[in-house]
């Protein structure tokens, strides 16, 4: 089957069941739109797109157009983003260090509290832009407050208010060290746990200017706070909303963008070629029976689907553009494709040296994860830029027949020869070609086994780990566990769009 995916690779969605719950997860995806920008460009990168068919006529479109699409596209992957990512977590905008945006910042910032500063140095002192502050920290008290915290809201709104402090400036009865207490009193009120200590000094500044600016910095620190905490709060709300979410969006970005779903037609399509390539070489018949005596089986969509995600663990990411409907995953598939290829040389590794040992030697199981832990261990930097597999499989090699050599010799078995020790090392070294036999069987297995787990609907137990897999089987259901809840996500998302594109190609072959 692996020999296949190495090859150059609707209908109008659902509506939501209740306007309230989308509009609810709309508001949501959007309030935190602006904090996961850069996080979502990384994320959902995708390589210069090139070679794109065109199954749709090109049609020109105005700026606006692409901006209410862009907002689109950031909307559904912040959505996508907090459902698949149950660790997903808004993070404070740290701007890189000697950067112009961050000297900009830094010299606005210093203006505005030098200005400050002279205010409230002057005879009398000047209040204006202190209270300003003052009706901005009560804002942002305000916000953090949910709507059964009538008192907290009473008396922020009786102690803050902007009337009577200018009232009391005018008259030079203004005590800004008052106010002081009561906002820090009230942000430790209301800080998570984790912002106490921030708080608590807060108390140990005296001087005004500095006291409100970090007032401010702990209010931003709370602010990112509040949001993960709302995040968390409804991501059960958006489990359940999310699936039309994603759908409806993608479907507005589709009729502004005809042609988005070209790069899924293309993906798809070569499933299916590929696949039927496939049934026509095991329907060939065998010698002495009658051509043709049989009828050729049609495939199916759901078969299609599997063995196109299959596909997608065999992507060249530089080469070729993701398609369209999977792009927001992007990142997660090559992190599973990058995974698959590690596992496929610790397996290949450790299928010929069970082989080339003495038989009851891959029995012992201390022995067996020990030689996979160090094997494991060489192979974490697999896929940096300055990790050479050749160089690294000799190593391996070496340590490899120690190992074997040394339990040999504790089990009083036949000592480990210097013939089997240079065919062993150049078996190890073999694993470097992605063509050796053992790593062509290897990765064959491996993508047959998340195949059959695909075709099961997930169910429980696994099934059974294909021959040559045992000592890496825990390491391969972890991955095939992550992969079926891509997937299952993705068509659940995008199924309607998938059944449409196939209705087509199965019926023109």
């Amino acid at each position: 089957m692996s020999e296949n995916l190495d090859k150059s690779n609707v209908n109008e969605a659902g509506k939501s069941n209740s306007n309230d719950s989308e509009q609810g997860l709309e508001d949501a995806v959007e309030g935190a739109d602006e904090a996961l920008q850069k996080a979502i460009k990384s994320d959902s990168s995708s390589p210069q797109r090139v070679q794109r068919p065109h199954s749709s006529p090109p049609r020109f479109v105005t700026v606006e157009e692409l901006l209410e699409t862009a907002r689109g596209v950031t909307n559904m992957a912040l959505a996508h983003e907090i459902v698949v990512n149950g660790d997903f977590q808004i993070k404070p905008v740290e701007l890189p260090e000697n950067s112009l945006k961050k000297r900009v910042k830094e010299i606005v910032h210093k203006a505005f509290w030098d200005c400050l500063s002279v205010q409230l140095s002057e005879d009398p002192p000047a209040y204006d832009h202190a209270i300003k502050l003052v009706g901005e920290i009560k804002e942002t008290l305000l916000s953090f407050l949910l709507p059964g915290h009538t008192r907290l809201r009473n008396q922020i709104t009786e102690v803050l208010d902007l009337d009577l402090i200018k009232q009391e400036a005018e008259n030079g009865a203004l005590d800004i060290s008052k106010l002081a207490e009561f906002i820090i009193g009230m942000m430790g009120t209301l800080c998570a746990p984790a912002r106490d200590e921030e708080v608590k000094k807060l108390k140990d500044i005296k001087e005004i200017v500095p006291l409100f600016r970090e007032i401010f910095s702990v209010l931003d620190l709370m602010k990112v706070d509040m949001a993960n905490f709302a995040i968390s709060s409804i991501r059960p709300h958006l489990m359940q909303q999310s699936v039309e979410y994603e759908r409806k969006k993608f479907q507005e970005i589709l009729e502004r963008q005809p042609n988005s779903l070209d790069f899924v037609t293309q993906w798809l399509e070569e499933a299916s070629e590929d696949l039927m390539t496939q049934k026509y070489k095991h329907a060939l018949p065998v010698e002495g029976a009658a051509a043709g005596s049989g009828d050729m089986p049609r495939l199916s969509p759901v078969a299609v689907q599997n063995y196109a995600y299959l596909k997608l663990l065999k992507w060249d990411h530089l080469q070729r553009p993701f398609p369209e409907t999977v792009l927001m995953d992007q990142s997660r598939f090559h992190e599973l494709q990058l995974q698959l290829e590690q596992l496929t040389v610790l397996g290949a590794v450790l299928l010929v040296t069970f082989s080339m040992a003495a038989p009851g030697i891959s029995s012992q199981a201390d022995f067996a994860e020990k030689l996979k832990m160090i094997v494991k261990i060489l192979l974490t930097d697999m896929h940096l830029p300055s990790f050479h597999l050749k160089d690294v499989l000799t190593t391996i090699g070496e340590k490899v027949c120690l190992e074997v050599s040394s339990c040999l010799s504790l089990c009083g078995s036949s000592p480990f020869t210097t013939d089997k020790e240079t065919v062993l090392k150049g078996q190890i070294q073999a694993v470097a070609s992605p063509d050796d036999p053992i790593r062509r069987i290897m990765e064959s297995r491996i993508l047959t086994f998340l195949e059959t787990y695909l075709a099961s609907g997930h169910q429980k137990p696994l099934p059974t780990v294909p021959g040559g897999l045992s000592p890496v089987q825990r390491e391969l259901e972890e991955v095939a566990i992550k992969f079926a809840r891509l997937v299952n996500y993705n068509k659940m998302v995008f199924c309607p769009y998938y059944d449409a594109i196939l209705s087509k190609i199965l019926v023109r072959s």
